[in-house]
This record gives C-alpha cells, structure tokens and sequence, in this order.
C-alpha cells in the first residue's frame, strides 16, 4: 500500500487468544528524478503500533527502513496494527509517498530449515512432528475461536429475535386499545348528538 510521507496507516487483524502474530515490512520512498519508486529508504524508519481489542497498547517501537515485528495476542479480538514513518521534515514539506510491503503472518511458527538439514534422520523426524503439533495447536485455537465468535452471534441474533416479538406484542396491544378508544369515542359522539 501507499501512503503519504507523516500520514498513519491501520491494519485490523482478527486474532484469536495467545496467538504469535509476526509482521515483516519494507518501506521504498518516491524518487522524483527517477519517476519511481527507489529500492530502499535509508534514514527512513517506521513507528510500530499494536493495541489489543481493548485499545490497551501491546507494542510500540521504532524500526529501521525494513524490520520484522512480532507480538503474542493475550486475548481474542480485532488487534490493530499501526504503521507511520518516523520523518523529521515539517508536515508542509513531508509530500514524499512511500510503498510499504507487509506481510503479517498469524500463528505461524517458523520451522528452521538449518535444524532440519541435519544427518540424523531422527532428529529432523522429530522437528516435523513437533512442528505438527504445533500446527494443531494452532488449527484447535483457531476452532475455539470461531466456536466463541459463532455462540455470540447466536446469542445476538436470540435476543434480537426476542426483542422483535415483544415489539409486535406491545405494537398489537397499542392498536388494539387505540381502536376500542375510538369506537367508544365515536360512540359517545352519536350519543351526545343524540343521532343513535
């Protein structure tokens, strides 16, 4: 994505609880001589900003011109991640557009293909599984998750549901007394002008 030299830009990650979120990034600045955009932006940095679903800050740190981010959900929810680049130049003169690469990668743990390069075969045997494993754990996570997101659905949608009942209930009751209430007064109306 593109964004102005001093301008934030936000990213919402649904993620759900005790979960490695990883954020790898690269920022390129506009060249005005080139027509393009250059392959690096050295002295350029960027601010990292990370709040959990209760806008409580997580993460807030200062990275080089490309960098890798990475934090640990510590509840379930729509994490927000911030990216502004750390420019000293006045708001007036910052009109520079930068291009930022981000990958975000939720859950995943890394498997280190060095470790997995050795000769024992029982070894890199048991990397494989405990990386499985941790893959499930991941996917079961990810299950639990949903299964919470779903059961508050339900309940929203029950007690939406109940509220339209009632609704029509009292809207029912209300036309009903309202057309009592008028064929008593037209009643009254006849008698008092003695045409009944």
């Amino acid at each position: 994505f593109h964004i102005g030299e001093r301008e934030e830009k936000c990213i919402i990650e649904d993620v759900p609880s005790d979960t490695l979120v990883i954020g790898k990034y690269k920022v390129q600045r506009w060249d005005v001589h080139t027509h393009g955009f250059l392959e690096s932006a050295p002295g350029l940095g960027m601010f990292v900003t990370v709040s959990n679903p209760h806008a409580e800050v997580l993460m807030s740190k200062l990275y080089g011109s490309q960098g890798t981010f990475s934090f640990t959900s510590e509840i379930s929810g729509e994490h927000i991640i911030c990216l502004q680049s750390n420019s000293t130049r006045f708001i007036a003169f910052a009109g520079s557009k930068l291009r930022i690469h981000l990958d975000i990668r939720v859950g995943e743990h890394f498997f280190d293909e060095s470790a997995v390069q050795a000769k024992d075969k029982v070894n890199e045997i048991n990397l494989r599984l405990e990386h499985l494993i941790e893959q499930i754990h991941h996917i079961s996570k990810e299950q639990n998750y949903e299964r919470e997101r779903e059961e508050k659905f339900r309940k929203t949608s029950e007690e939406t549901n109940s509220n339209i009942l009632w609704w029509a209930i009292v809207q029912t009751l209300i036309l009903i007394s309202i057309g009592v209430w008028q064929i008593k007064s037209l009643r009254d109306f006849f008698i008092s002008k003695k045409l009944v």
